[in-house]
């Protein structure tokens, strides 16, 4: 029998760490792997546990069963062990750095001791909090491999043993390195400590960073789990019980009580309610069920009892295969990292053959061996690449910043690296460019010829209000707040026992007489018969699809009530700024064709999908990236989260539900649609400031690389020259803070 398990994996540092154990794994005989770097996680088939635990171990990273850890308290101790290492290494660095540049380059401030003063501030950097560094270059090492952490480990260890012994052996009177301006007072050697401090605490701030960005990666599955029930009511032999939702098989037959979530996708066998569906299927309004009806696992039951088959559970249910939807989208994400990886893997081993070629260079050329391995240490200092672990973190950090002054909160990279390329831009309706709140849009009333007598609107609204003031169904909270709206002065009228007829409407008594308030099929059921201006309204509101009411009142047809959800006020002006962007707009929605016609016609959209079912948003974001599109998804509620994990760029409302928020790679959390092209644009602007930072770390190192080794520089020169291309880089991301969008970007 294969086995398929699900590791929980430690110790990587960066997507190439991913891509090195997925390698190992996959040349064993019969066995699939993928690693997924954004959520640390292993999917192995082929190997039983404690064999895919091994062989994950033997290439040098831990692992564990999925199910026996909590992945986000182990990222939380990870941030955490980070944060302090960066702290201590942050308090020690900053007077480490201006006393010992002051005393170093000023000999008469100097006191007895005070190079080893320095040795002290500087020891609890280099051996404590580098010390994850120092981990990861050992294990490299033990395996035959290389990363960033190799060089900057051994450039933190050599320039602080260098300091040490040049402190140890070198004479008092004996003159330093020329800085460019002349020659450095004796004793300037402890300048190297800098050099091993910096490099600490630069690096260590970008990977505390990178830790938090890569917390969010996780929780859409989190928040999917956190979704679906924990129990089920179960009916066994005629008896009713709570068990554990992971004992619901197909076929049990369960029951839901109003205000509980239904534990599994399943079909009505009994009872009538309405279903508040919205975060599946994005419809606004609840949906009547009754015998025969389907609900899906992880919605809410409103109103009355249902009893129902399971015909999916546990892993098939639809909300279930929405999250293994976003998983399997999130594996492709951070390839500006590992952009940056490929180059490192290749970068690295170079730079150490150039570091030892340029000792044994200088050796055999009889030029000293003080000369020889401070050339040689030159090179491993300057190729340190502390620049290009700043460039996407600093420049990540300055324009999520930005963003949250403009309230767009931005997750990662891959984010960054999406909005760059980006032509299509696929937007939800209802509460994306809809408030999501339904509204009376108008009432048409019947004629006095076919109805008797002219019956005001506001008449109509009062009554069918009187009956809907105590309930929470979204059309009846509309038709209250009309009534209000259009009588102000007046308080509604009390009715005192409405029935709610499920999948009609509801009927009472107001003032004496008989109200009517539902749909079409509750005036049929009660022969009231519809006069044919009343169903020339109906049939134009139908076909614009907006959702219909009907008011009758002693047994005549007295006025329609035409309800919407109303279209946000900035939507078109937001549809032609995307198109000004060259970007072109879908509408994509779960809603009734008619009504997402008619709101596509009116903003000027592109392209417009409708009646698409939660799990084929996902689809039919894929079919438009596999047709050579780049995507970018707009949505707000959990029906959309597939779709915007699938997206090559998610952007989710800061109005919609959590786990579309944890879905999305930009949240936008001011509420004006008009956030959704500042987003785009301030993304593509840091993509930019990001590859921008990566091209001069690039060039500064290969060009500074060959100085280095002909003895140009001598180590302190080199450590001032890293630390100037990291200070370049930071001052390159800082621009961001003026960012603002002029339709330009």
């Amino acid at each position: 029998m294969t086995d398929t398990v699900q590791l929980q994996i430690g110790g990587m540092t960066c997507s190439a760490c991913a891509a090195r154990i997925e390698k190992k794994l996959s040349r064993m005989d019969g066995v699939t792997a993928t690693v997924n770097y954004a959520t640390e996680r292993a999917l192995v088939t082929g190997l039983d546990t404690p064999e895919a635990i091994a062989a994950v171990e033997k290439v040098g990273y831990q692992a564990a069963p999925l199910d026996e850890v909590d992945p986000d308290k182990l990222t939380e101790q990870r941030i955490t062990t980070l944060r302090r290492r960066l702290i201590v290494a942050t308090l020690l660095t900053l007077p480490l750095m201006d006393i010992g540049l002051v005393l170093a380059l000023a000999p008469g401030l100097r006191f007895p001791g005070w190079d080893w003063l320095l040795v002290v501030l500087a020891l609890p950097v280099v051996l404590w909090s580098a010390a994850p560094f120092h981990q990861a270059m050992w294990s490299n090492l033990r395996h035959g491999t290389t990363s960033m952490d190799t060089l900057v480990s051994l450039g933190v260890l050599a320039s602080f043993s260098w300091s040490v012994v040049s402190m140890l052996i070198g004479a008092a009177d004996t003159e330093g390195y020329w800085l460019g301006y002349g020659i450095t007072p004796a004793g300037a050697d402890t300048l190297y400590l800098d050099v091993a401090a910096g490099v600490t605490c630069f690096l260590l701030a970008g990977r505390y960073f990178e830790a938090r960005a890569k917390r969010s990666a996780r929780s859409v599955l989190t928040a999917l789990g956190d979704l679906a029930a924990k129990t089920a009511r179960v009916v066994r032999d005629g008896v009713e019980e709570v068990v554990p939702i992971g004992q619901l098989r197909r076929q049990d037959t369960f029951v839901v009580l109003a205000g509980e979530t239904v534990p599994a996708d399943g079909t009505v066998t009994t009872g009538s309610s309405s279903v508040d569906a919205s975060m599946m299927t994005g419809e606004p309004l609840p949906v009547d069920v009754t015998a025969g009806s389907t609900i899906l696992g992880g919605t809410v039951n409103l109103t009355g009892r249902l009893v129902a088959t399971a015909t999916g559970v546990g892993a098939h249910t639809q909300l279930a295969q929405m999250a293994a939807l976003a998983e399997q989208a999130q594996a492709r994400k951070a390839n500006v990292q590992k952009l940056v990886d490929k180059v490192v893997a290749v970068f690295v081993p170079v730079v150490l053959g150039i570091v030892v070629l340029t000792f044994l260079g200088w050796w055999l050329a009889d030029a000293g061996p003080r000369h020889a391995l401070s050339a040689a240490l030159s090179v491993l200092v300057i190729a340190c690449p502390c620049a290009l672990g700043l460039a996407t973190p600093t420049a990540l950090m300055v324009g999520v910043g930005r963003g949250g002054q403009l309230g767009i909160l931005i997750k990662g990279p891959d984010a960054l690296e999406a909005s760059g390329v980006i032509d299509t831009v696929v937007l939800d309706k209802t509460g994306t460019l809809t408030t999501g709140t339904m509204t009376v849009d108008g009432v048409v009333t019947a004629t006095p010829d076919d109805a008797g007598s002219r019956d005001p609107g506001t008449t109509a609204l009062r009554l069918a209000a009187a009956l809907d003031q105590h309930s929470t169904h979204p059309v009846a909270a509309a038709i209250v707040t009309a009534a209000v709206a259009a009588d102000p002065d007046h308080r509604l009228p009390e009715c005192p026992s409405p029935t709610t007829v499920p999948g009609r409407g509801v009927i009472g008594e107001v003032e004496g007489h008989r109200v009517l308030v539902g749909n079409t099929a509750l005036l049929a059921d009660h022969d009231v018969p519809l006069p044919t201006d009343l169903a020339a309204a109906l049939d134009e509101a139908r076909t614009a699809g907006s959702t219909v009411v009907l008011v009758a009142v002693d047994g005549l047809a007295r006025a329609l009530l035409r309800l919407s959800d109303a279209v946000r006020p900035e939507a078109r002006e937001v549809i032609d700024e995307l198109h000004a962007m060259r970007l072109r707009t879908v509408l994509l929605t779960g809603d009734s064709r008619a009504a997402a016609e008619s709101v596509g016609a009116g903003l000027g959209v592109d392209e417009v999908l409708a009646e698409v079912l939660p799990t084929d948003k996902a689809r039919v974001i894929d079919e438009l990236r596999s047709g050579g599109h780049t995507v970018a998804m707009v949505g707000d509620g959990i029906n959309d989260a597939a779709a915007l994990a699938s997206a090559d760029l998610g952007l989710a409302l800061v109005t919609g539900t959590d786990i579309a928020m944890r879905s999305a790679d930009i949240i936008c959390v001011r509420h004006d649609l008009r956030v959704v092209p500042d987003a785009i644009a301030l993304s593509r602007r840091t993509l930019r400031t990001i590859r921008g930072n990566l091209v001069w770390a690039f060039v500064y190192n290969l060009a500074a690389v060959p100085i280095a080794a002909a003895g140009l520089l001598n180590p302190l020169i080199s450590g001032l020259a890293m630390s100037l291309s990291s200070l370049l880089v930071v001052t390159n991301s800082l621009r961001l803070r003026n960012f603002r969008h002029t339709g330009n970007d």
